[in-house]
């Protein structure tokens, strides 16, 4: 008789270093994997400092970026993720920033097929009608993908590093940040699709009422959401203890919110 074959678990990667984020939000953040990912998993931390990290939480050396010798920028650490030997890794990853909160399931995002997957950028942000001044850049703009919670298979995508390698200084010249060049690589690869619109959400465009209804209205969870992001300001950190950082944006009662990140 034949066994059945168990397929790996998947890998939910993050990244931590320097001290903006504290071990609290990698162990909420793998709690919330936890009870909203059915299939088996592996939660991987890369980051400077494992102290403080929950039991199961796998804590990993930050992945090297290889940059050549006199390029010390190092913003676009996350750029090291598509190394093609990254940590002796192998199989489907789920990457997700810090400062989100999960409020839905996570199983759909395994269950597209395709070889990459992200959020679109631009369906995080209210529209900008006069970036159409420009269309080649809003063009553009549109397309890049962003990096907050996206999936690819290890090592397949590892010509996005190879190219900045090729030329750091160019690439830093050339984009803004690196999720802009990170989607120019996948689109000049025809690996840049997205995630549905709903499934993750920006907290105050999406969430907040907009404009002075949220002095009377308390922010929602809109229907089909299974991630909430903080893109831009307030800060989670903020916006969690109910504080805006616009006059025009009360924060208002996001009990429900805490409450899904804390337990």
């Amino acid at each position: 008789m034949n066994k059945i074959q168990t397929p790996p678990p998947v890998l939910i990667l993050t990244m931590k270093w320097g001290t903006l984020y504290g071990p609290n939000y990698v162990n909420n953040l793998a709690r919330g994997v936890k009870r909203h990912l059915q299939r088996p998993h592996r939660f991987i931390c890369f980051t400077d400092d494992p102290a403080g990290l929950d039991a199961g939480i796998e804590a990993l050396p930050l992945p090297e970026l290889g940059l050549p010798e006199g390029h010390t920028d190092t913003r676009w650490q996350k750029l090291a993720l598509f190394r093609k030997d990254l940590a002796g890794l192998s199989g489907t990853a789920l990457f997700l920033d810090l400062d989100q909160v999960i409020t839905g399931d996570l199983e759909p995002f395994f269950d597209l097929e395709g070889p990459f997957f992200i959020i679109r950028d631009d369906d995080l942000f209210r529209a900008k009608p006069l970036r159409k001044i420009n269309p080649k850049r809003d063009a553009f703009l549109h397309s890049v993908g962003n990096s907050s919670v996206f999936r690819y298979e290890i090592g397949a995508h590892s010509y996005i590093l190879d190219a900045f390698l090729a030329d750091p200084a160019a690439a830093t010249a050339g984009y803004e940040i690196s999720q802009q060049f990170q989607s120019a690589q996948l689109e000049k690869h025809g690996h840049l699709t997205y995630w549905p619109k709903e499934w993750c959400v920006s907290f105050k465009n999406d969430c907040v009422p907009r404009g002075l209804k949220s002095y009377v209205s308390d922010p929602v969870l809109p229907q089909g959401a299974r991630i909430v992001v903080f893109a831009g300001s307030p800060k989670m950190e903020d916006a969690l203890g109910g504080k805006g950082s616009k006059w025009y944006r009360r924060i208002g009662d996001v009990r429900w919110l805490k409450e899904m990140w804390e337990r």
